[in-house]
C-alpha cells in the first residue's frame, strides 16, 4: 500500500500544482445568531455533553462524543423534530489524527433547519448503528465500512456493499492508490480466467481516461467494423473495411468510404 506523504506545507503550493490542496475554511458563526439553533443546543446540552457548537453556512454543526452517537440521533429526531437524517459518513484523518471524524446530516421539514452532529473515533474503535432509530443508516454504515473500514456494532448486516466480499483494503482512505492496488490490477483475471491467464491477458487498464483505439483485442470499435484481434496498429484499416476512423486537426471524425468518394457520418469533439 502507498504510504502517507506529509502534507503540512500544502496550503503553500497552488491549487494547479497539488491535488490536495485544501480550500480556506468558512466562517463560523455564534448560535445567539440563530434563535431556533440556540434553542435546540440549550435543551440538548441539558441531557447530552456538547464538545463544541457553531452555525457554519447557515447550519448549526455540533460535536458529541462518540459513545452518546445513537441517543444523540434519537434525542434530535423525537424532542428536536429532526425527523429525517439525510446522510452519513466519515472523513479520513488517519495521518493527522490517527482516526475518522463521523458526521450524521439530519434535516428538520417542520423547522427548515438542517443539523451536523459530528464525533471523533481512533482508526480501530467501534462505533454504535444508528440503525434502530433510522433504516436508512443500513445502507450508509455498510458504505461506510467498505469505503473507510469503520467497524459498526448492532449492525444487522455489516457486510461490503460496492467492492466484492473479499476485496483488500478500503478504497477512500487516503493512502489507497488512485488506480489500485496491485492486487485490484488482477482481480478481474484471477476472477475471471484464473492465475494462468495473467500472462496472456495481462493487468487490468485503471485508468478511466486511458482508451487505445488501436487495441482491438480488449476494445470494440465504434460500427464493429474490424473483428477482433485484426493488427491494425500501423493505423490502416482493411480493404474491406465500411468504416474507418481518421482525425483532422486532432479530432477524431467517421468517414464512409464508397468507392472514389467518402462522406463524413458523425464528427466527435
Amino acid at each position: 500500500m502507498r504510504k502517507y506523504t506529509p502534507k503540512d506545507d500544502v496550503q503553500k503550493k497552488s491549487y494547479s500544482s497539488d491535488r490536495f490542496y485544501i480550500t480556506p475554511e468558512t466562517v463560523k458563526k455564534e448560535l445567539a445568531s440563530d434563535e431556533v439553533y440556540a434553542k435546540d443546543i440549550e435543551e440538548l446540552s441539558n441531557n447530552f455533553e456538547v464538545l463544541n457548537s457553531y452555525i457554519e453556512i447557515d447550519e448549526l454543526v455540533l460535536f458529541i462524543r462518540p459513545e452518546d452517537n445513537v441517543k444523540v440521533i434519537k434525542f434530535f429526531k423525537e424532542v428536536l423534530a429532526y425527523e429525517m437524517l439525510v446522510e452519513l459518513s466519515a472523513i479520513d484523518y488517519l495521518a493527522k489524527r490517527n482516526g475518522f471524524e463521523i458526521f450524521y446530516e439530519m434535516l428538520s421539514l417542520k423547522k427548515r433547519k438542517r443539523v451536523r452532529i459530528k464525533t471523533f473515533i481512533e482508526e480501530k474503535q467501534e462505533l454504535n448503528s444508528v440503525y434502530e432509530v433510522f433504516k436508512m443508516a443500513n445502507w450508509s454504515e455498510r458504505e461506510m465500512y467498505d469505503m473507510y473500514g469503520v467497524r459498526v456494532i448492532n449492525h444487522p448486516n455489516l457486510k461490503r456493499i460496492l467492492m466484492p466480499d473479499d476485496w483488500y483494503d478500503h478504497p477512500l482512505r487516503k493512502t489507497y492508490p488512485l488506480h489500485g492496488d496491485e492486487v485490484a490490477s488482477w482481480y478481474e483475471i484471477d476472477k475471471i480466467f484464473g492465475k494462468e491467464a495473467r500472462e496472456e491477458i495481462g493487468p487490468e487498464i485503471r485508468d478511466p481516461a486511458f482508451i487505445d483505439r488501436y487495441d482491438t483485442q480488449r476494445f470494440s470499435r465504434l460500427g464493429h467494423e474490424v473483428p477482433s484481434g485484426v493488427d491494425i496498429s500501423d493505423g490502416k484499416e482493411p480493404e474491406q473495411t465500411p468504416l474507418a476512423y481518421q482525425e483532422e486537426g486532432g479530432v477524431p471524425i467517421i468517414k464512409k468510404f464508397d468507392e472514389n468518394k467518402s462522406v463524413t457520418l458523425d464528427k466527435r469533439k
